[in-house]
């Protein structure tokens, strides 16, 4: 089930990947997913390739925070490293097909709590997003060309895709955690001609990929919102339904089996944005949310490296769509 706060779910519209960094010995049992990957193909860091220069954005040389890329320049950035990531398969000799960025729009991340009534009526807490999600699975077409290859060409495609060992680009989340990947590859290749600096652009991803769990973790831990959760739990025990939090109505429904029937599962959404909404709780997990955002970005230098580089990418990224005639 689609359920609120689980940050996985989003990426799960990407379910024709894996995670594409590999963990060293001592890693928990995690990933950090950062696009679509090929068919099965651990798409992982590359070479330098038509390697950019980085500019020095107007933003940093002024020594203001940069500024966070829009949804459409997020997406031209992903385009653009789809693009490059076809080319170089090509090369090799494989196939494969770019992929949307987010091949279902309606998959919505609620890390704190259910807060859009018009979502909710919709999708519920979205098993309807989910069946379209194991349809895309089934007709991926980089999966279909992937398994149809023999099993020799299948590990020349990991290859190409992931490059070969030694992994000797690393990267140290902020609680120690080290990722690893291979400085040769489709996937490193593309990464290091959109953003120039392959080392660099893989500890900024890491970095404020983890920090975003961070921030999660220091709203739902942060006493004005546990304050908030109590009106919201009151509103929902009025309705029906006696959820000491969102937290606790996601394991609670989470692991019901059989799964709640559709007609219950929208009711049961829709009451819990509602009770979002009329208790303060989205609000007050909103502003929380930017707080520990603007915080958590000066505190980790990674993490405005991460925007900058992005913002600088934009420009190669307009001139590849452009070149591949995809540009909007």
């Amino acid at each position: 089930m689609f359920m609120p706060g689980r940050v996985a779910d989003r990426d799960m519209a990407k379910e024709a990947m894996v995670a594409v960094f590999r963990r060293t010995p001592d890693a928990r049992n995690r990933f950090v997913v950062v696009g679509v990957a090929c068919v099965t193909l651990v798409l992982t860091g590359g070479i330098l390739m038509f390697a950019v220069s980085p500019s020095t954005s107007s933003t940093a040389a002024a020594g203001r925070e940069p500024r966070e890329p829009s949804r459409q320049e997020l997406s031209l950035l992903h385009e653009a490293g789809q693009i490059l990531l076809r080319d170089c398969m090509q090369r090799k000799g494989f196939e494969y097909q770019p992929v949307k960025e987010n091949p279902v729009p309606e998959a919505r991340d609620f890390p704190y709590v259910l807060d859009d009534l018009a979502w909710a009526k919709e999708h519920g807490y979205g098993t309807d997003i989910q069946q379209d999600l194991s349809e895309l699975r089934k007709t991926d077409a980089n999966q279909r060309y992937f398994r149809g290859l023999p099993a020799k060409r299948q590990a020349a495609a990991l290859t190409a895709a992931n490059g070969s060992r030694p992994l000797t680009v690393t990267a140290k989340t902020p609680d120690g955690m080290q990722y690893q990947r291979s400085p040769k590859g489709c996937q490193s290749e593309a990464d290091a001609t959109l953003y120039g600096d392959l080392e660099k652009w893989f500890q900024a991803k890491v970095t404020a990929d983890a920090v975003t769990e961070i921030r999660h973790a220091r709203v739902t831990e942060d006493p004005r919102f546990a304050e908030a959760v109590k009106p919201w739990s009151a509103c929902m025990r009025a309705a029906g339904h006696p959820y000491t939090s969102p937290a606790d109505l996601r394991t609670a429904t989470g692991s019901r089996r059989p799964p709640l029937p559709r007609s219950e599962e929208i009711a049961l959404a829709v009451t819990e944005a509602r009770c979002a909404r009329t208790s303060g709780l989205a609000k007050t997990a909103q502003d929380l949310d930017r707080h520990y955002a603007r915080s958590l970005a000066r505190q980790y230098r990674d993490v405005r490296t991460y925007r900058e580089m992005q913002l600088n990418a934009l420009s190669r990224a307009r001139q590849l769509t452009r070149k591949a005639g995809t540009s909007s």
